[in-house]
């Protein structure tokens, strides 16, 4: 078992447990699949899932007559089918639990993001992973609508690995970076994805004093800058105790925005490339105030901009 997922942390967070792998047959669902299986381990349950398109939908502006219809329809679920299989082969590896499942939706009806969403909810997923840029099959993900809808519609966390991302060596990740806003959610969001690593694994937490210049700024700049300086030291206070806890090598920044042309999510997205990050943890649902960024918009932000995976971890609901 992973030696730092045994160690015991404060507070109550939701183990993940079980893990909903969205598929398609694209080289992108592959490297996704190779992603999961470095993170999951025995004890945990990978629901491999991958979904046949209705043609009809697909292409509603073409007329089918009944024989091409179903010739389409066949060709959807044989590309499914085959994606299953190659994504179950390789999660399989990882000793955890694995099932496979085609969801039809010439048969269920819907569209892809209603249906990713339903199914996470059925199997009680504590952990969505797709992947970012897949541009056929099922699982178009550079489709604002679709990314958009499941990002805000899942109930659970969601891993997203871009299309580009392939890691050097198998085995453990070699880093994690965790992005801290000093809300309780962003210290969650830590100790949620802490159990993925692995006690070779470089751990980094990271705040990002906001300096860029806004009109909408209504205190001066130096004052909301050492606002936002005392408060990282804080919150980085506060990881680095958490830290203590775990026998990794471990680190924390206090980064700062460019004072034009800049933002909290590339400043992250700069980090995580330059530490060298194999993930970029973010909370969902970070407070509103002085640095509460991690809220819906930038944290699907940072998860569009990055070429580093992105965990998106959405607390429980009280």
């Amino acid at each position: 078992m992973n030696e730092i997922a045994a160690t015991p942390a404060a507070g109550s967070v939701r183990a993940i447990v079980r893990v909903e792998l969205a598929v398609d047959a694209s080289l992108a669902s592959e490297r996704l699949a190779a992603y999961v299986r470095d993170i999951v381990h025995p004890g945990m349950h990978v629901s491999v899932v991958s979904i046949a398109e209705n043609p009809r939908v697909l292409t509603p502006q073409l007329s089918f007559i009944d024989a091409a219809l179903d010739a389409a329809r066949d060709e959807l679920r044989c590309d499914a089918r085959d994606a299953l299989g190659r994504a179950s082969g390789i999660v399989s590896t990882s000793g955890a639990d694995v099932d496979a499942r085609l969801i039809d939706l010439s048969r269920e009806g819907g569209v892809v993001a209603d249906a990713l969403v339903a199914d996470a909810l059925a199997c009680h997923a504590d952990l969505l992973a797709v992947g970012a840029g897949q541009r056929r099959g099922m699982l178009r993900w550079t489709d604002a609508s679709v990314s958009r809808q499941v990002t805000r519609d899942a109930h659970c966390s969601m891993l997203i690995v871009p299309e580009d991302f392939e890691r050097d060596n198998a085995g453990p990740l070699t880093r994690i970076m965790f992005a801290l806003d000093g809300s309780a959610a962003s210290l969650y969001a830590m100790r949620f994805a802490l159990p993925l690593a692995s006690a070779q694994t470089g751990l980094l937490a990271a705040y990002v004093v906001d300096r860029a210049v806004r009109l909408v700024d209504i205190a001066p700049t130096a004052m909301l800058e050492n606002a936002y300086i005392a408060e990282g030291e804080r919150a980085l206070g506060h990881a680095a105790t958490i830290f203590a806890r775990y026998p990794n090598s471990a680190r924390t920044a206090l980064l700062s925005t460019r004072l034009i042309n800049d933002d909290v999510a590339h400043a992250l997205v700069r980090e995580a490339v330059r530490a060298g990050a194999e993930l970029l943890v973010v909370g969902t649902h970070g407070r509103r105030g002085l640095s509460g960024w991690l809220l819906g918009s930038v944290a699907r932000r940072v998860a569009r901009l990055s070429h580093v995976p992105v965990l998106l971890v959405r607390p429980p609901v009280n």
